[in-house]
């Protein structure tokens, strides 16, 4: 089995249900990369930092840190030792994270404490398998069409569904200079497939490329 496994792609894409999918399956835990920068991001408006302020991010940070602690029944974010889980998908941190997860020093505090975790392990994120963990054997990368992605996340935020999929294509726009997939990525187009057959996909390829699934 691979040490590392990597599921990216843009918002609302699947990743984290098929990551936690496709990491129960192989008997390993799950990663979510993208709850760091929104802990990062809680922390921002919770001490009101201004997102365009790099240094003052980092200095924040210093003094108030975030975990990210991976179990088997999911991912926890703790801020300061306190457990912020539950503030982690709002519409606030959404319209924010972007915007936040651009600075490079930001980036490296969040690539420092994936890189601190011990594999194996599933992760997803955006930019997993292109710079965190560029040798990682196994590469994924998740697509879909903005309409469904917009569709998956309504039931997720208390926002309208012409809200919710202008944010998408904004964060696309905003994402897309910075994250392209790993040039050895295998590409999955999600937009006519449901969880399951995209979980048993990834599980397929996997035991192509010789790893042993359950």
């Amino acid at each position: 089995m691979p040490d590392v496994i990597t599921i990216d792609g843009p918002s609302a894409s699947g990743k984290s249900s098929v990551a936690r999918r496709v990491a129960a399956e192989l008997g390993l835990p799950y990663v979510s990369s993208g709850l760091i920068y929104r802990g990062v991001t809680y922390q921002v408006k919770r001490y009101g930092i201004n997102p365009d302020d790099e240094a003052a991010i980092v200095r924040m940070l210093g003094q108030h840190p975030v975990q990210l602690v991976p179990l088997p029944e999911g991912n926890r974010m703790l801020a300061e030792g306190q457990d912020v889980t539950a503030q982690m998908h709002t519409l606030e941190i959404d319209q924010a994270v972007s915007a936040v997860a651009r600075h490079p020093e930001v980036r490296a505090y969040v690539y420092r404490s994936l890189r601190a975790l011990q594999p194996p392990f599933v992760v997803e994120g955006r930019d997993m398998g292109s710079t965190v963990f560029p040798d990682a054997a196994l590469k994924f990368y998740l697509t879909a069409t903005p309409e469904v992605r917009a569709r998956r996340r309504l039931g997720e935020r208390d926002a309208d569904y012409a809200t919710v999929l202008a944010e998408l294509i904004r964060r696309d726009a905003a994402d897309a200079k910075q994250i392209p997939p790993a040039p050895d990525a295998i590409i999955i187009d999600t937009s006519a497939m449901g969880l399951e057959e995209v979980v048993q996909t990834i599980l397929e390829r996997i035991r192509r490329a010789g790893a042993k699934t359950p």
